[in-house]
């Protein structure tokens, strides 16, 4: 059932990607992902050290004897980020499959991750970014339209456009997303000509999501209105859910305050405060506008197969009209 060129190069069930996402993608959440038959995702930039980094991997590989991939996160940071100290790990650790995301391909990186045979995907918004990204050898790249959660560049491209304009340039194969939550928008995405699927709000309100029973009852009440781009001032535009610190960064962009003052706002720290105590007017977290899809909260492994079915069910009344 939906076996792709993504299914094949990953060897996963499904042509599923649950997407990184900062101070959650961590051992448990991607143990659940890749048990569930999709490709989990474990956001490196989480971990201060290199032994935190290790232990975490192992702690996954306790868990899951699925496939899963390692994020490296080529976005500017508060904390300086020494990508090659994570690469160390993921060679010692073997590491499979690499996904890197950010302002830039990964140059510097490609030809070290083809010497150790691991499978490189990079994240990104635009044609331009994809080409380059399968000239330095990328195995395949994931695109994400204007209404993904997080990081949505500068290009405003919708999914239902960018996704078969990149397919249509690249010889590589292509996961797609942004606004995807249930088995339409998969089978949409498929239908475009990518070869597999990435999703992230929807998993939000997953059961193994660790973030706070308040947060995710007030993303199921959310509608597709209730998010909102910021950070554009300073060059990394963001979708976020619409609260009281997500306003104040806006507020803040419109009176021209600089980098410091935005990020006293959007820190890390405020962020999690908001997942482990459920405070939601201090914290910005990354959410799509598919959140206005997302009804109640389930196991993950839920989430990953009510997807496929509902999308099998709807190949099939298709395959009569």
């Amino acid at each position: 059932m939906f076996q792709t060129k993504i299914t094949e190069m990953f060897g996963i069930k499904y042509p599923i990607v649950v997407g990184t996402m900062m101070h959650l993608a961590r051992a448990e959440m991607v143990a659940a992902a890749s048990n569930a038959g999709a490709l989990g995702v474990l956001a490196s930039a989480i971990f201060e050290t290199k032994e935190e980094f290790r232990q975490e991997i192992k702690k996954l590989k306790d868990m899951t004897d699925k496939p899963f991939a390692v994020n490296l996160n080529l976005f500017p940071a508060i904390r300086p980020i020494d990508n090659r100290e994570y690469l160390e790990v993921i060679f010692a650790e073997g590491v499979k499959i690499v996904e890197t995301s950010g302002h830039k391909a990964p140059d510097e990186f490609a030809s070290d991750l083809r010497k150790h045979g691991i499978i490189l995907v990079h994240k990104c918004v635009g044609v331009r970014y994809a080409l380059k990204a399968q000239s330095i050898g990328a195995d395949a790249v994931t695109v994400v339209g204007y209404e993904n959660g997080g990081a949505t560049g500068t290009l405003d491209i919708t999914t239902l456009c960018l996704v078969p304009r990149v397919v249509d340039s690249l010889k590589v194969p292509v996961i797609g997303g942004g606004g995807v939550a249930d088995g339409r928008g998969f089978l949409a995405i498929l239908s475009l000509g990518a070869q597999g699927v990435i999703i992230g709000t929807c998993t939000l309100v997953a059961e193994e999501c660790p973030v706070h029973p308040k947060l995710k009852e007030a993303l199921i009440n959310a509608s597709e209105l209730d998010t909102m781009v910021i950070m554009r001032s300073i060059q990394n535009s963001h979708r976020a859910w619409i609260n009281p610190a997500s306003k104040k960064v806006m507020d803040l962009e419109k009176r021209g305050a600089g980098l410091a003052e935005i990020l006293k706002v959007a820190t890390g720290e405020n962020v999690k405060k908001m997942y482990r105590e459920g405070d939601l007017d201090v914290g910005i977290i990354s959410c799509g506008q598919a959140v206005g899809l997302v009804k109640r909260v389930k196991p993950m492994k839920d989430i990953i197969e009510g997807i496929v079915y509902q999308a099998e069910e709807l190949r099939k009344k298709l395959a009569v009209l």
